[in-house]
C-alpha cells in the first residue's frame, strides 16, 4: 500500500501525530486530543483545518499536501473526524454554553491580570511564577517564563485555559471559581500572558573576550 492510501485513524495518527500528542491522544508533549473539552470547543472543522495548515510560526506543522506537508485531503479528514469520533463527547456539555475557540473580543491586558489572579494564581502563584508541589498536581512551572511563551501561541493558551489538562490535574474553563470563566475574561487573560513575551527569550550567547 503507498503511503497516500492509508486511510486508517490508528495508523494516521501514530505515524503524524502521537510523537507531540501522546498516544492515545494524551501525556505527550502539547495539548491533549483525547479532551473532551477540547473537541466541543474546538470542533471537527477547526481541528481539521489546523491539522491542514498548521500553526504559523509555531511547533504545528501543516500536515496537507496543499500546505506543504504529506498528507492527502482525505487523510486529513480522517485525522480529524478520528479525533472527534475516538474522544470527543458532546453529551458532557449539553445545555452549556460553551466559550468560542476563537474570540473576536478586544483584549486587556490589566484586565486580563485580574481575572488570572481571579481563576489561575492559585495555582499559579499571583504573577504565574509558578508554585512548590502541591498534593497530587505536583511542582507547576512557570506559565510566564519567556522561553515557553516563545514556543506557544496565543491561541494555544486560550484552548488550555479552555480546556485545561485532565493528565496534570488542571481544570477547564468552567471549575475555576464558582462561575465559569467568560470569553472576555479568557481572552484578557491570553492577552496578559501574550504581554509577558520578550524579543530574544532564552539564555544569551556567552561571550568570550
Amino acid at each position: 500500500m503507498r503511503p497516500e492510501e492509508v486511510l486508517d485513524f490508528p495508523t494516521l495518527y501514530k505515524q503524524n501525530c502521537a510523537a507531540c500528542h501522546g498516544d492515545n491522544g494524551r501525556n505527550g508533549a502539547t495539548i491533549a486530543l483525547s479532551n473532551p473539552a477540547f473537541i466541543a470547543v474546538a470542533g471537527e472543522a477547526q481541528i481539521r483545518d489546523v491539522i491542514s495548515k498548521g500553526v504559523p510560526n509555531h511547533l504545528m506543522p501543516a500536515f496537507e499536501k496543499s500546505s506543504g506537508g504529506m498528507l492527502t485531503t482525505q487523510q486529513v479528514t480522517t485525522l480529524a473526524h478520528g479525533i472527534v469520533q475516538e474522544w470527543g463527547n458532546a453529551d458532557l456539555f449539553a445545555g452549556q454554553t460553551l466559550p468560542p475557540y476563537l474570540t473576536t473580543l478586544p483584549a486587556s491586558v490589566d484586565n486580563g491580570q485580574q481575572a488570572f489572579g481571579t481563576f489561575c494564581a492559585k495555582c499559579h502563584r499571583p504573577n504565574g511564577e509558578g508554585h512548590p508541589p502541591i498534593g497530587k498536581i505536583g511542582k507547576l512551572g512557570s506559565i510566564v517564563d519567556p522561553s515557553y511563551l516563545a514556543l506557544v501561541s496565543d491561541q494555544y493558551l486560550r484552548s488550555t485555559i479552555i480546556a485545561g489538562k485532565p493528565d496534570e490535574h488542571m481544570p477547564d474553563w468552567r471549575s475555576y471559581s464558582t462561575q465559569p470563566m467568560t470569553d472576555q475574561q479568557i481572552t484578557d487573560v491570553v492577552a496578559w500572558l501574550a504581554s509577558k513575551r520578550v524579543v530574544n527569550p532564552g539564555q544569551p550567547y556567552p561571550t568570550h573576550p
